[in-house]
């Protein structure tokens, strides 16, 4: 592709005041007012001055988001060319800065609610999260978002040895669809995975519940690593009257439990991709399976026995690249699954493995809205991942609404195909009228989220 005309045939001016760039914004936001985001919003209560009009501050907040905006001062795209005709109550990034920092735990919570208020109305209004009742899968996960500067409240170095602040999610979605956030806590960036994770688990499992799971006629599982093998995060799982699938720690009574696996025990398994060897760089495709009874945290000092299996998959180490002497014995790398679910063995280890998702999903939020922690404040900064959540949710709606590639595309995506698109405002008989360009490819998509039925 080349420019049809030269340099000195083209200008450029800043002077139409009846186009948009975020058209997909309208289809959004009409989403975003069925399912009571306004109402939910005008309830909170942040003191002082700053907390007037919360619903309307926290709809641009939102919208910013959903748009791209990684950062308070990005949220001022929002306020471009016709946008003030499409949209009413747009606030300035100066006030939403001041309104973020008026934000305290308190507050938070009231957030949580929000959050939890929407992504319900969400998924009765679309058909956000199929087959629901008949299986439900709740990932717990952690990540730690790199800060820089010296005025982050609670910015520490973490395990990943990286400063930052750490957000704990928790993660609802079936085998046919994307993942949605039902949960999610800021953390100071040292804080281990499994601190505070016992309440978010059970709050998680509440909210699979209100959205339709019914762990009496179908599963309702809870994945987790290895960073939350803990007595007391299971006993939460229990409680609520979830499955857990988690990954357990090569402790002693767990290694035990797998020397005594008998040889004609294990079943070998083929990978669908292969996948690479992290000591030698070699491709896996293959290996065994086996399983054994268990029981977890039966000595001190927690000594809160949990019954249930391992599910042991275990790889054959690989010579070293260019080594071609036959080793004496035959060695083997371990991953050991803990879980009380009725289902097969095979598919109880392909299930676990699918917790791999919540990786993609953090890729989206940090290529997105958790690009950066926008204010040195932490209740600020833990208020932004609140909203980084429903507006994540709010985006998955819409994508279900337009296609069934959509439903399962990456936010990005999203925003390129549906969202960041280009339009010129028109009024005929009082009415708006929106010119999209033509020929563009996802139009139908684009219409069904418009005008779903």
């Amino acid at each position: 592709m080349k420019l049809s005309h030269t340099r000195a045939a083209m200008s450029a001016v800043f002077d139409d005041p009846n186009l948009v760039g975020s058209a997909g914004l309208v289809p959004l936001m009409r989403l975003a007012e069925s399912c009571r985001l306004p109402e939910a919003a005008s309830r909170l209560t942040v003191p002082g001055p700053v907390g007037a009009n919360p619903a309307a501050k926290i709809g641009t907040i939102v919208a910013g988001m959903a748009a791209g905006a990684d950062c308070i001062d990005d949220l001022d795209q929002l306020r471009h060319g016709g946008m003030p005709r499409l949209f009413g109550g747009i606030r300035a990034p100066s006030t939403i800065g001041s309104f973020l920092r008026g934000f305290t735990m308190g507050q938070l919570r009231q957030l949580d609610q929000l959050n939890a208020a929407v992504l319900g109305a969400v998924a009765a209004s679309t058909p956000l999260l199929p087959d629901l009742d008949r299986i439900c899968l709740v990932d717990i996960d952690d990540t730690i978002r790199q800060v820089y500067g010296y005025a982050k409240q609670g910015a520490e170095h973490g395990y990943t040895h990286v400063r930052g602040l750490n957000a704990l999610l928790g993660i609802i979605s079936t085998p046919t669809s994307a993942p949605v956030i039902a949960t999610c806590r800021l953390r100071r960036g040292a804080a281990p995975s499994a601190r505070r994770a016992a309440s978010l688990v059970a709050a998680s499992v509440r909210q699979a519940k209100r959205l339709g799971a019914d762990p009496a006629a179908g599963l309702l599982l809870v994945r987790m690593d290895a960073g939350f093998y803990r007595s007391d995060i299971l006993a939460a799982v229990i409680t609520g009257g979830a499955r857990f699938s988690v990954t357990a720690r090569q402790t002693s009574p767990v290694r035990q439990a797998i020397g005594q696996i008998p040889e004609q025990a294990w079943v070998p398994i083929r990978y669908p991709n292969a996948i690479c060897d992290p000591e030698t760089g070699e491709l896996i495709s293959e290996a065994e399976v086996a399983e054994t009874p268990f029981t977890a945290f039966a000595g001190p000092p927690a000594r809160r026995p949990t019954h249930g299996r391992l599910i042991v998959r275990r790889v054959r180490r690989l010579h070293p690249a260019g080594d071609t002497q036959p080793g004496l014995i035959q060695a083997y790398r371990y991953h050991a699954v803990f879980t009380d679910s009725s289902l097969t063995m095979l598919r109880a280890e392909s299930l676990h493995r699918g917790h791999a998702v919540v990786e993609q999903l953090i890729a989206d939020l940090k290529h997105g809205p958790l690009a950066h922690l926008p204010s040195g404040r932490f209740p600020a900064n833990a208020a932004w991942l609140t909203l980084a959540a429903v507006a994540h949710n709010l985006l998955r709606g819409l994508a279900v609404l337009a296609s069934d590639s959509h439903a399962l595309a990456r936010t990005t995506t999203l925003r390129q195909q549906l969202i960041n698109l280009p339009a010129r405002i028109a009024t005929t008989a009082r009415r708006l009228i929106l010119h999209l360009p033509a020929r563009w490819r996802w139009q139908h998509p684009w219409l069904q989220a418009f005008h779903p039925t």
